[in-house]
This record gives structure tokens, sequence and C-alpha cells, in this order.
């Protein structure tokens, strides 16, 4: 069989990649459970207990109640009365995922990191020359789970689409392989809502459209899919059918950094706001300077009381290189904002086109304080 992707280029099935998912199960919380013996069984939360705090990982004893990533922490309280907040601790979040990524490259040089705790592997040809990539997946767990304590979950396929969806299908401490000649009918009874790459937004205008699961989007033509969702409107048209040739690329770069903060209490004078961005400039500064990285656009995003959010950006002649650069251009941004209509809750800055980068892929880093 010949599979024929969005590049009008074939697969034949001798070039078949062999692509693993790999995603740690409640990554942060079970750090935190390993490193203290009372918290283990009990429904914690990494992050911040305080009226204005965000849930940033929930175990899996607290997603029992329905707690989970990017909550506010007063609902998971509410949902959740016996729940324990803990303190992120990224050094160390960090430090583990360094020593996953070890144990990734002892098979194969093809890695795609997307976060601490979950990564892309290509074992087409990998290093220990083991035949099935499922048994490449069981090798690289056990390790993992030899080495930090800490459990994680594979999806095995052909291509990235299908990997990320399988990794999920056997959560927690399992995998699972979805084969080629499983893939289009695997997808065909996904509800839209559970493909990667389709948020809520997309979701509901899909449903809207009488769209509501994998077949029926598959049911769909090119035209029309891409009339209704534009450029993306092709990626969903070959994922409904299964096929996805994107690579895992290994030499990922990252198009953007930033830096964001929810205040205890909603700011209203342009002065405190101006203070509260200085250690977020900070933090992005220390980033590029790390890095040797010097980009070209800042951006300012602004959250309101009332939970609306926008951003405004702007990009100078020459990359940004000093920190007073940055702060300078940032406060411009905020400026330009006042007199504002609505006290403020948070305030985020990043920096991105990046001198020297030739590949549209957004992969944001956010630096929470």
């Amino acid at each position: 069989m010949t599979i024929e992707g969005d590049n009008n280029q074939a697969v034949s099935p001798d070039r078949q990649r062999k692509i693993i998912h790999v995603d740690m199960d409640a990554f942060y919380a079970s750090v935190e459970q390993r490193d203290n013996p009372d918290l283990r069984g009990k429904p914690v939360a990494v992050g911040g207990s305080r009226e204005r705090g965000v849930v940033a990982a929930a175990s899996y004893e607290a997603r029992k109640f329905g707690v989970r990533s990017a909550m506010p922490s007063v609902t998971a309280k509410r949902q959740c009365p016996d729940l324990i907040f803990v303190k992120p601790r990224f050094e160390v979040y960090k430090a583990v995922s360094e020593q996953i990524r070890e144990i990734f490259a002892e098979h194969t040089t093809i890695i795609e990191p997307l976060s601490l705790d979950e990564a892309y592997l290509d074992v087409t040809k990998n290093l220990q020359s083991i035949p099935l990539a499922r048994d490449v997946a069981l090798a690289i767990r056990a390790k993992i789970k030899e080495v930090t304590g800490l459990n994680a979950s594979a999806g095995i396929s052909y291509n990235k689409f299908l990997a990320k969806l399988a990794s999920d299908h056997r959560k927690p401490n399992g995998q699972y392989v979805i084969t080629p000649e499983m893939g289009p009918a695997f997808v065909e009874t996904l509800p839209v809502g559970k493909f990667h790459g389709i948020g809520p937004a997309t979701s509901a205008k899909m449903n809207a459209l009488g769209l509501h699961t994998g077949l029926e989007m598959r049911n769909q033509s090119l035209e029309f899919m891409q009339a209704n969702f534009g450029k993306a409107g092709s990626y969903y048209y070959w994922i409904s059918r299964g096929i996805d040739n994107r690579e895992v690329r290994a030499d990922r770069t990252r198009k953007s950094v930033g830096a964001e903060n929810t205040f205890s209490t909603d700011l209203t004078e342009l002065e405190a706001m101006v203070s509260e961005l200085q250690p977020l400039i900070d933090k992005v500064w220390r980033h590029c300077e790390d890095k040797g990285s010097r980009g070209r656009t800042v951006t300012l995003k602004v959250k309101f009381a009332d939970f609306e959010l926008i951003s405004r950006s702007r990009t100078v002649a020459r990359a940004v290189g000093r920190r007073s650069e940055l702060a300078n251009v940032t406060a411009e941004l905020l400026r330009a904002l006042f007199p504002v209509k609505k006290a403020v809750r948070l305030l985020g800055v990043s920096i991105s086109g990046f001198v020297g980068e030739e590949s549209d892929d957004l992969a944001q880093i956010a630096l929470e304080l």
C-alpha cells in the first residue's frame, strides 16, 4: 500500500516510520510524590494555593476529583477539599528531564522534545537494533523507571499524530501501538475534540458544521476544510485519514521565549505594572544570554480582571542586543495602552524572531514566576 501525504509525496511501506511518543505520567506531581513519601497516594497539586494561583500539574489521585492543569487553585480546592498544594521545583524537574533525555539518546539520535515531560522519538533505525518499536518503548519505559523511579506512558505508530494519540490510550504507565492497518479506523470514531491540535473553539466550530467525529471530518473535501479552517484545514483533512508526514525533528528550535505572572491583586497604575514587568524581563533576558539568542520581535501580553486577553508586538530593525532595549520596548508597548479602562491581573513579555531562524514552527517556552 502507498500512502500519499499533503506534500504529494508517496510514503511507501519500506519507508514506513516507527515513531514513539513518550509522555511522563503526572510528571511534576509524580516527582513530588517520589521525593516526599508523605504525599504518596494523596491528591497533590503542583502550583500556588493562593487565591490567584493556578494548578501546574495534578496527581492522578487529584484528577479523580476533576482537578487538572491550568485550573484556578480555588476551583481545584473546591472540587477536592483534601488537595495538597506543593510549590513547583522547576530545577528538579529539569534535572530529571535530562536523565530521561539521556535514556532516549541510548536508542536514537532523532529526538524532538515537546516539553520537560514528553518527546517524539524516531526509532525506524534505532541504535540498539531492536526490531520492534514496541520493544524499544518497553525498554525505554523500564529504564526510566529504574533510573528515576517514575512511570512513563508511550504511544507507538507510523506517524506523530497517531503516536501522540496512542500514548493517551493506556495511561497511566502503559503503552499502545497503532499500526498502519489500524490508523484510519482508530481515527474515524474519535470525537474531534480529542484530536491533538484541535482546541475548544475549533471543536465548537466543527460541531456547528456537523463535524463531530473523525469520520465526519474525513467525509469532507479538502476544499471544504480549507475554506472553513484556512491553512489548518489541510492538516485536519489529512489527519482524519490517519496521514501525517511530519518528520521527528531533532533540530527543532525555539521560536520564542517568554515569562508571565498573575498578580495577587489587580493593577491599575502604570508604575506598578512597569515594576512587575522587571523580573519577567530579567528572566527572558537571562534565557537569551544563556543561549546566545537575539530576537527582533517583542510581545507584551495583558490579561484584564474580566479575563480579556490582548497582546501587542513590535518588531525592531535590528535584534534586541541589551536587556535595557528589551525593557524599553516593553514599557513603550505598555504605555500605549494607557489609560486602561480595566484593572490588569496578568502581564507577560516574550521575544521572538530570533536571528538566523529559518523554520516557521512555533515552540514557545513559558517561564512561570
